[in-house]
Parts: C-alpha cells; structure tokens; sequence
C-alpha cells in the first residue's frame, strides 16, 4: 500500500480564525469537507493530494496525513503504540527526521517530553529492522512526525509541510511589525476585491498586504517560491508528481493580469524594504508604490477597495498621538475614497472609534495573540437614500 495514493483522513492546520477562507481554497481546489473547526479543516486525501495542497494553499500552516489513532494515558503507552509500526516503509533508515507535537495530557508537563519517546520508538523500530540510525533534530528540512495527543486520544501524522505554510516565502525584509502573509491573504479575501478593480493600500509597510493583493489578482500560489517540503524526504516519493504540480502551478499565472494596485507609505525605507519584497515575489511592476502620508495616497475614479492597516498602540505607536491619526483615516475615506469598499484592519476597537464612520462588517481575525477586526465601510459615491 502506498501512501502516496491510499486516501487517509488529513487535517491541514492554520492560525485561528482563518478556517473559513482555508476552507474555501480547499473547496476550490475540489476537496470535500469533512469537518471543519477553529483552526483548521478534515479532509480525506493522500500524499500525492497532499503535494497539491502544499503548494496551492495561503492560509494553511501545515497539511498532516494521518497514519494511526491510538489510546495512550502515559508516555509509555505512546511509545508502545508507535514501536511496532512499520516506520521503515516511511522513513528512510539513514535519514533526517523530526518531531512535532500538540499535547493535552495530565501526566505530561513539558511536550518535548513526549516528542522524545515518540523519537525513540522510531529509532528503536528503524534499527532493530534496518540495522540503521537516522539522524534526528529540531530543524523541519527532512521528514517530519506529527503527535496529536489530547487526553487518552493520541493521533500520529506525517507532517508534509515541514516548515509552516503560513509564510509564503518571498519576504525577505520584514519590517517592524509585519503581517503574517496567511493572515494578510486571509483578509484579502474576506474583503469584496473583485480582483480586478483597483487595490489601494495606504500604510503598506513592508509590503505584504499589497503583495498578496497582486499575487491573488494574479493566481500565483505560495508553491511557485518554496523548494522544499517535508513529503520530499519521505520512502517513495516521486519527484515528478511535485514537478507536474509545480508546473501546473506556472501555468495558472496571469502574466497579463490588468488591475491596479497601489501601496503608499511615510517612510522612505518601508518603500524601499516594500519594492524588494515585491520583486522576489515577482509582482512589483503590479504595484504603484510612492512614498506619501496615507492621505495623500492616489485613489483611482471608479471604485475599488482600499484596505489600511494602522498602528493599533499595542506593538508600536502611542495610543493618544493615534487618536488623531484615526479621525485623520476616517476624513480620508469619506473625502477621497467614494465609491469604495474601505477596510481597516486593527486590534483596537476603541481607536477606531474616532474613524466616525459605521462599520456595515466586523470580521473577527487574530494577530499573533491579539484579537483584531478587519472593519467594513461602504463609502458610497453620492448621497444614500432611502424610500419612507
């Protein structure tokens, strides 16, 4: 039997809240759902399937084929549950793993702990079967074993991602306070950009915002920057199922998409930090950058959508000083930007009070451990009636 065409449950895992917009890349792709919760979705797949959610998927962090369910109440029993299977089907003898773990358990205090006696009992079986030692480490560039292990219910996965999803890849330069691109994707779509009208991102930053922007207008996937995945170190992989999908991948691209996308900041160096990260991601002749306060951001006639994502006072700024610079977001929008869908992103309710404008959304995101809304203005171009 071989993994890589025998369909097994898989869960893919994302940061929380961005299940729905993980959720309905999966479904395009023509995956069905079979459950979905607060941080991920389970689907019924198999490795080579895997290969293609990997490389599609922006608001994934990882893609975990499930290999066996267990009861386990101590670390004894995990390692008893893992020692007598074939890992030397899946792992090569002398290779590099590591492990990976979600652990819930009450006789476990410290989950390196169990990712150890879940190392043993691989090492154990590949020796006493191959006569061989893999090397192990902390560092996700070989195979990778997920545990799952909450109360008595233990779940052992491969994980085929390695390396979170979640980071795409092209940023080579952060900035002070960057977006993580999933959540940055995320986001994007849950707006009402038809991918066409134009894009308009005051307050860029570094650039991830408007750079997804262009990647989404564009159909490239995360897959086309990244070269290496855990399921590549795994027995029998077939390196000409990755180079179809890559190739698939590239193909998609639209190397004439027509939209308008357009990211201004303040400062000189979040420009320049913005147009080298657009350039390795490959859209920066997609993205008018300029260096401008936000208020004096270009705003195309004919509607769009224009997305800001302002100092919130909880990582950078002063609270008071950006009271004023949020009454200064709403004037620019009711002024400059009729016609448009306006979004602020921010993980400060308070402050965006003083934007004085009536959210028509909320959409509840997180950033790091910080509750955010990503809030919804219909600036309408004239004035909005309505009949008695």
């Amino acid at each position: 039997m071989s993994l890589y065409t025998t369909a097994a449950p898989v869960t893919i895992t994302c940061h929380k809240r961005l299940a729905p917009y993980l959720e309905a890349e999966v479904k395009e792709l023509g995956f069905e759902i079979e459950d979905t919760f607060v941080t991920g979705v389970r689907i019924k797949a198999s490795i080579n399937d895997c290969i293609k959610l990997n490389l599609n998927l922006r608001c994934a962090s990882q893609v975990l084929y499930s290999l066996k369910q267990f009861q386990a109440y101590n670390a004894d029993d995990i390692y008893q549950g893992l020692s007598g299977f074939p890992w030397e089907t899946i792992l090569h003898p002398e290779g590099y793993f590591s492990v990976t773990s979600n652990v819930l358990n009450d006789t476990i205090n410290n989950s390196m702990f169990a990712n150890l006696r879940v190392k043993d009992a691989i090492v154990d079986r590949l020796r006493t079967k191959t006569g061989k030692r893999p090397s192990t480490g902390a560092e996700l560039v070989g195979a990778v074993v997920h545990l799952f292990w909450k109360n008595e219910h233990a779940e052992v996965f491969v994980d085929t991602s390695g390396d979170s999803l979640a980071r795409h890849g092209y940023r080579k330069i952060p900035g002070r306070a960057p977006m993580l691109e999933a959540l940055a994707a995320a986001t994007i779509m849950a707006t009402k950009w038809d991918r066409k009208s134009p894009f308009v991102n005051p307050m860029c930053g570094s650039g991830t915002v408007a750079i997804e922007a262009a990647l989404i207008a564009t159909d490239t996937r995360p897959g086309v920057f990244r070269t290496n995945y855990a399921f590549m170190h795994l027995q029998g992989y077939d390196e000409n199922v990755y180079l179809e999908e890559r190739g698939a991948l590239e193909r998609k691209i639209k190397e004439d998409a027509d939209v308008r996308i357009i990211a201004t900041d303040y400062s000189d160096m979040a420009i320049t930090n913005a147009r080298k990260n657009a350039l390795a991601a490959g859209v920066a002749d997609l993205i008018e950058f300029s260096v401008c306060d936000f208020a004096e951001t270009p705003v195309p006639e004919g509607g769009g959508v224009v997305y800001l994502n302002p100092e919130y006072g909880e990582r950078l700024g002063d609270v008071q000083e950006l009271e004023e610079t949020y009454a200064r977001i709403g004037d620019f929008m009711k002024q400059k930007c009729k016609g448009y869908h306006g979004y602020i992103f921010t993980g400060n309710l308070e402050l965006a009070k003083k934007i004085g404008l009536k959210a028509s959304r909320r959409i509840e995101f997180y950033t790091s451990t910080i509750d955010c809304r990503l809030l919804e203005y219909e600036l309408y171009a004239g004035t909005r009636r309505t009949d008695a």
